[in-house]
């Protein structure tokens, strides 16, 4: 720092080791009080990462705590079907007030604001990404334990928006057996990585279907690699969900809070503890 230095970054070009770093963080609806803030993260879309999303809320609301969604794939939103919300958001001066499900989580998506549920969204990156933004500055979310971020794939703009914005507590990555998937996973986690985002481990889906008559299990899409990837990163696998015709079922119907959580339960537990 020299000597004629006033103090405030914001009117010096000068790059010396005192500079403090302006924080990118938005600030919150005065009206909201969010506890922690987790991201459901994939490399690629049709992993299955909304309804993984979508367990996680039902599964720690059904532990008695108030959580939230907030749907961040703004192209490809699936959260209100979800859980059957069809109702059009509410505005006041203070700001949106989010949809609620049947059992208490609040839940904000663009296909609550749209005036036909299959209305194409089509913005470009720094709308999307301002778009989101303002589900977290301007909706008055009240008292939330955990808000879950469901996040479009991949590392564009959106993502970096609500890594930047978001008071983000961590990540969970969601992830498919398939190879490819695999080497896609890489560049999530060193995104993360990049913005110091901790990631609690990872989910993944689609690792086998149960035969319902004699209850074997066959790998649909071959060996999973996550183990390799796993511990080549350092990151814990916190649960292994099935191929299930039930669970399809119960989403496309909205009806995720009916959903049968014992394969979830652990990962849970676990993110209730963070």
């Amino acid at each position: 720092m020299s000597e004629s230095c006033s103090g405030n970054c914001a009117s010096c070009g000068e790059s010396c080791s005192d500079r403090k770093h302006e924080s990118l963080l938005a600030e919150a609806n005065p009206n909201s009080h969010v506890k922690k803030v987790i991201a459901v993260v994939s490399g690629k879309g049709g992993v299955g990462k909304s309804t993984v999303t979508s367990m996680l809320a039902v599964a720690l609301s059904k532990m008695g705590l108030k959580t939230a969604v907030l749907d961040a794939d703004i192209t490809g939103p699936s959260i209100p079907k979800a859980f059957g919300l069809h109702t059009e958001i509410e505005a006041s001066e203070a700001g949106m007030v989010p949809a609620v499900t049947k059992e208490g989580i609040k839940v904000m998506s663009i296909n609550l604001l749209l005036p036909e549920e299959t209305d194409p969204v089509l913005w470009r990156g720094p709308i999307l990404a301002s778009a989101v933004k303002q589900f977290w500055t301007d909706v008055c979310w009240g008292d939330v334990d955990y808000m879950f971020v469901d996040m479009p794939p991949g590392t564009g703009d959106v993502a970096l928006t609500v890594f930047q914005s978001l008071p983000i507590d961590g990540i969970i990555l969601v992830t498919s057996p398939q190879d490819l998937v695999q080497m896609i996973v890489g560049k999530a986690v060193k995104m993360a990585r990049m913005m110091n985002v901790p990631i609690y481990g990872f989910v993944e889906n689609y690792s086998f279907f149960r035969c319902p008559d004699c209850g074997k299990e066959h790998k649909i899409f071959g060996e999973s690699k996550l183990d390799e990837v796993a511990l080549s990163y350092s990151i814990p696998v916190l649960a292994r969900l099935p191929i299930d015709p039930e669970t399809a079922r119960l989403f496309d119907q909205g009806r995720m809070e009916e959903v049968p959580l014992e394969g979830i339960a652990a990962a849970a537990t676990i993110l209730s503890r963070v």
